[in-house]
Protein backbone atom coordinates (compact mmCIF):
# COMPACT_ATOMS: atom_id res chain seq x y z
CA UNK A 1 0.00 0.00 0.00
CA UNK A 2 1.47 2.98 -0.93
CA UNK A 3 1.69 6.39 1.88
CA UNK A 4 2.60 9.54 0.60
CA UNK A 5 2.94 12.95 1.77
CA UNK A 6 3.74 15.89 -0.89
CA UNK A 7 2.95 19.40 0.52
CA UNK A 8 4.90 22.33 -0.91
CA UNK A 9 7.20 23.44 1.59
CA UNK A 10 10.22 22.09 2.43
CA UNK A 11 10.94 19.41 4.74
CA UNK A 12 13.31 17.24 6.69
CA UNK A 13 13.32 13.85 6.33
CA UNK A 14 15.04 12.61 9.63
CA UNK A 15 17.38 9.34 9.35
CA UNK A 16 17.92 7.21 12.70
CA UNK A 17 21.62 8.12 12.99
CA UNK A 18 20.38 12.02 13.20
CA UNK A 19 21.17 13.25 9.82
CA UNK A 20 18.66 14.45 7.48
CA UNK A 21 18.10 15.00 3.68
CA UNK A 22 16.27 18.29 2.60
CA UNK A 23 13.33 17.06 0.62
CA UNK A 24 10.55 18.57 -1.41
CA UNK A 25 8.57 15.31 -0.26
CA UNK A 26 9.03 11.87 -0.19
CA UNK A 27 6.77 8.32 -0.22
CA UNK A 28 7.04 5.22 1.76
CA UNK A 29 6.00 1.94 -0.21
CA UNK A 30 6.99 -1.98 0.19
CA UNK A 31 10.12 -1.03 2.88
CA UNK A 32 12.06 1.44 1.26
CA UNK A 33 11.27 5.72 1.26
CA UNK A 34 11.51 7.30 -2.26
CA UNK A 35 12.07 11.04 -1.74
CA UNK A 36 13.15 14.20 -4.32
CA UNK A 37 16.80 15.62 -2.83
CA UNK A 38 16.74 19.71 -2.79
CA UNK A 39 20.14 19.28 -2.45
CA UNK A 40 20.95 17.21 -5.63
CA UNK A 41 17.57 17.66 -7.66
CA UNK A 42 16.93 14.38 -8.53
CA UNK A 43 14.81 11.27 -6.69
CA UNK A 44 16.25 9.04 -4.52
CA UNK A 45 15.43 5.69 -2.35
CA UNK A 46 16.70 4.44 0.85
CA UNK A 47 15.42 1.56 3.04
CA UNK A 48 12.50 2.58 5.73
CA UNK A 49 14.48 1.03 8.62
CA UNK A 50 17.49 3.80 8.47
CA UNK A 51 14.45 6.52 8.31
CA UNK A 52 12.72 8.07 11.45
CA UNK A 53 9.53 8.48 10.53
CA UNK A 54 8.50 8.85 13.49
CA UNK A 55 10.35 12.31 13.92
CA UNK A 56 10.15 13.38 10.47
CA UNK A 57 6.44 13.35 10.85
CA UNK A 58 6.20 14.93 14.51
CA UNK A 59 7.77 18.37 13.17
CA UNK A 60 5.88 18.46 9.65
CA UNK A 61 2.86 18.28 11.66
CA UNK A 62 4.37 20.98 13.99
CA UNK A 63 5.28 22.69 11.08
CA UNK A 64 1.75 22.40 9.13
CA UNK A 65 -0.08 23.93 12.87
CA UNK A 66 2.23 26.59 12.74
CA UNK A 67 1.16 27.54 9.25
CA UNK A 68 -2.39 26.93 9.70
CA UNK A 69 -2.37 29.19 12.77
CA UNK A 70 -0.38 31.79 10.82
CA UNK A 71 -3.00 31.45 8.10
CA UNK A 72 -5.47 31.88 10.38
CA UNK A 73 -3.69 35.46 11.93
CA UNK A 74 -3.43 37.13 8.56
CA UNK A 75 -6.97 35.99 7.67
CA UNK A 76 -8.20 37.57 10.53
CA UNK A 77 -6.19 40.60 10.12
CA UNK A 78 -7.11 41.09 6.21
CA UNK A 79 -10.79 40.90 8.21
CA UNK A 80 -9.99 43.78 10.26
CA UNK A 81 -8.64 45.80 7.26
CA UNK A 82 -11.62 45.34 5.34
CA UNK A 83 -14.24 46.21 8.40
CA UNK A 84 -11.82 49.21 8.81
CA UNK A 85 -12.47 50.10 4.97
CA UNK A 86 -15.87 49.80 4.91
CA UNK A 87 -15.90 51.56 8.31
CA UNK A 88 -13.88 54.52 7.03
CA UNK A 89 -15.94 54.55 3.39
CA UNK A 90 -19.17 55.31 5.31
CA UNK A 91 -18.31 58.40 7.01
CA UNK A 92 -18.10 61.79 5.32
CA UNK A 93 -15.16 63.52 4.31
CA UNK A 94 -17.09 67.10 4.94
CA UNK A 95 -15.34 67.81 8.77
CA UNK A 96 -17.61 67.65 11.42
CA UNK A 97 -18.88 65.03 13.90
CA UNK A 98 -20.86 61.55 12.61
CA UNK A 99 -22.37 58.46 14.81
CA UNK A 100 -23.79 55.37 13.05
CA UNK A 101 -26.72 54.17 15.06
CA UNK A 102 -28.40 50.33 14.02
CA UNK A 103 -25.75 50.60 10.54
CA UNK A 104 -27.31 53.93 10.07
CA UNK A 105 -25.39 57.64 9.65
CA UNK A 106 -26.35 60.01 12.16
CA UNK A 107 -24.56 63.12 10.70
CA UNK A 108 -24.49 66.05 14.17
CA UNK A 109 -25.27 69.45 13.80
CA UNK A 110 -22.90 71.94 13.77
CA UNK A 111 -24.13 74.24 17.40
CA UNK A 112 -23.92 77.81 17.12
CA UNK A 113 -21.38 78.94 19.99
CA UNK A 114 -22.41 82.81 21.38
CA UNK A 115 -19.93 84.50 24.28
CA UNK A 116 -21.81 86.06 26.99
CA UNK A 117 -20.00 89.14 28.78
CA UNK A 118 -21.12 92.64 30.56
CA UNK A 119 -24.18 90.97 29.94
CA UNK A 120 -23.72 91.23 26.30
CA UNK A 121 -24.11 88.17 24.14
CA UNK A 122 -22.74 88.27 20.82
CA UNK A 123 -22.31 84.79 18.20
CA UNK A 124 -18.24 83.81 18.29
CA UNK A 125 -17.42 83.09 14.63
CA UNK A 126 -14.45 80.50 14.58
CA UNK A 127 -13.03 82.51 11.79
CA UNK A 128 -12.76 85.76 12.82
CA UNK A 129 -13.32 85.98 16.79
CA UNK A 130 -15.12 89.09 18.20
CA UNK A 131 -12.95 91.47 19.56
CA UNK A 132 -11.63 90.55 23.54
CA UNK A 133 -12.56 92.87 26.13
CA UNK A 134 -10.98 92.22 29.62
CA UNK A 135 -12.56 90.46 32.56
CA UNK A 136 -14.80 87.36 32.52
CA UNK A 137 -16.79 85.73 30.10
CA UNK A 138 -18.37 82.60 28.98
CA UNK A 139 -19.33 80.48 25.88
CA UNK A 140 -22.66 79.09 25.67
CA UNK A 141 -25.24 77.37 23.61
CA UNK A 142 -28.54 78.15 23.61
CA UNK A 143 -31.21 76.11 25.40
CA UNK A 144 -30.99 73.87 28.37
CA UNK A 145 -30.68 70.48 26.62
CA UNK A 146 -29.27 69.51 23.24
CA UNK A 147 -32.22 68.64 20.23
CA UNK A 148 -29.43 65.22 19.70
CA UNK A 149 -29.99 62.86 22.06
CA UNK A 150 -28.07 59.66 22.26
CA UNK A 151 -29.01 56.87 24.92
CA UNK A 152 -25.58 54.69 24.57
CA UNK A 153 -23.56 55.73 28.25
CA UNK A 154 -20.67 54.26 25.90
CA UNK A 155 -21.69 56.13 22.16
CA UNK A 156 -18.61 56.05 19.69
CA UNK A 157 -18.71 59.17 17.70
CA UNK A 158 -16.66 59.93 14.37
CA UNK A 159 -15.17 63.34 14.03
CA UNK A 160 -13.67 64.14 10.70
CA UNK A 161 -11.44 67.61 11.50
CA UNK A 162 -11.59 70.30 9.73
CA UNK A 163 -7.49 70.97 10.88
CA UNK A 164 -4.93 69.51 12.45
CA UNK A 165 -5.98 70.71 15.92
CA UNK A 166 -7.21 69.73 19.68
CA UNK A 167 -10.30 67.71 19.74
CA UNK A 168 -12.38 65.61 22.07
CA UNK A 169 -15.47 65.44 24.08
CA UNK A 170 -17.09 68.45 26.27
CA UNK A 171 -19.32 68.07 29.15
CA UNK A 172 -21.70 71.29 28.93
CA UNK A 173 -23.43 72.86 32.68
CA UNK A 174 -26.87 73.57 31.63
CA UNK A 175 -27.69 77.28 33.25
CA UNK A 176 -30.79 79.43 33.19
CA UNK A 177 -31.83 77.98 29.86
CA UNK A 178 -28.72 77.61 28.21
CA UNK A 179 -24.71 75.25 27.87
CA UNK A 180 -22.26 76.70 29.49
CA UNK A 181 -19.22 75.49 27.19
CA UNK A 182 -16.51 77.07 28.73
CA UNK A 183 -16.04 80.09 31.02
CA UNK A 184 -13.47 82.80 29.63
CA UNK A 185 -10.40 84.82 31.37
CA UNK A 186 -9.21 87.38 29.69
CA UNK A 187 -5.68 89.17 30.36
CA UNK A 188 -5.51 93.14 30.58
CA UNK A 189 -3.00 94.60 28.11
CA UNK A 190 -1.79 91.48 26.49
CA UNK A 191 -5.38 89.79 25.68
CA UNK A 192 -4.52 86.34 27.06
CA UNK A 193 -7.77 84.09 26.95
CA UNK A 194 -7.59 81.42 29.35
CA UNK A 195 -10.17 78.95 28.55
CA UNK A 196 -11.77 76.59 31.46
CA UNK A 197 -13.29 73.35 30.08
CA UNK A 198 -14.78 70.17 31.32
CA UNK A 199 -13.10 67.57 28.96
CA UNK A 200 -14.16 64.34 29.04
CA UNK A 201 -11.42 61.36 29.20
CA UNK A 202 -11.61 59.65 26.62
CA UNK A 203 -10.08 56.81 24.14
CA UNK A 204 -9.34 57.75 20.05
CA UNK A 205 -8.43 55.56 17.36
CA UNK A 206 -7.27 57.35 14.08
CA UNK A 207 -9.08 55.53 11.22
CA UNK A 208 -7.68 57.69 8.11
CA UNK A 209 -5.91 61.02 7.74
CA UNK A 210 -8.65 63.33 9.70
CA UNK A 211 -10.84 60.63 10.40
CA UNK A 212 -10.89 59.41 14.44
CA UNK A 213 -12.92 57.25 16.34
CA UNK A 214 -13.31 58.80 20.14
CA UNK A 215 -15.36 56.98 22.96
CA UNK A 216 -15.25 57.77 26.57
CA UNK A 217 -13.26 56.03 28.59
CA UNK A 218 -15.95 55.47 31.50
CA UNK A 219 -19.79 55.69 30.82
CA UNK A 220 -21.27 58.67 30.50
CA UNK A 221 -23.04 60.57 33.33
CA UNK A 222 -27.01 61.52 32.14
CA UNK A 223 -26.41 65.19 30.82
CA UNK A 224 -25.66 67.71 28.26
CA UNK A 225 -22.38 67.02 25.67
CA UNK A 226 -20.47 67.97 22.90
CA UNK A 227 -17.91 66.84 20.92
CA UNK A 228 -15.22 69.64 20.14
CA UNK A 229 -12.25 70.96 18.00
CA UNK A 230 -10.28 73.75 18.85
CA UNK A 231 -6.68 75.67 19.49
CA UNK A 232 -6.09 76.32 22.98
CA UNK A 233 -6.45 80.31 23.40
CA UNK A 234 -7.46 81.29 20.07
CA UNK A 235 -11.64 81.29 20.37
CA UNK A 236 -11.87 79.30 17.55
CA UNK A 237 -13.74 76.01 18.79
CA UNK A 238 -16.14 74.37 16.64
CA UNK A 239 -19.16 72.08 18.68
CA UNK A 240 -21.66 69.12 17.51
CA UNK A 241 -23.60 68.97 20.30
CA UNK A 242 -25.41 66.16 22.23
CA UNK A 243 -27.38 65.21 25.41
CA UNK A 244 -27.31 61.72 26.59
CA UNK A 245 -30.84 60.37 28.28
CA UNK A 246 -30.78 56.55 29.76
CA UNK A 247 -33.39 55.38 27.89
Amino acid sequence: MLASAALAANRKLYLKDGSHHVVREYQVNAGRVRFYSLERSDWEEIPLELVDLKRTEAEQSSKQARLEEEAKIISAEEKVERELEKEVMRIPLDPGAYRLEAEQLKIFKQAETKMRSNKRRSVLKAISPIPMIAGKATLELDLARSLNVIHDPNPEIYIQLSAEQRFGILKLTPNKGVRIVERLTIVPVSKEVIEERDMVEIYRKQLAGSLYKIWPAQPLDPGEYAVAEFTDGKLNIQLWDFSYQPK
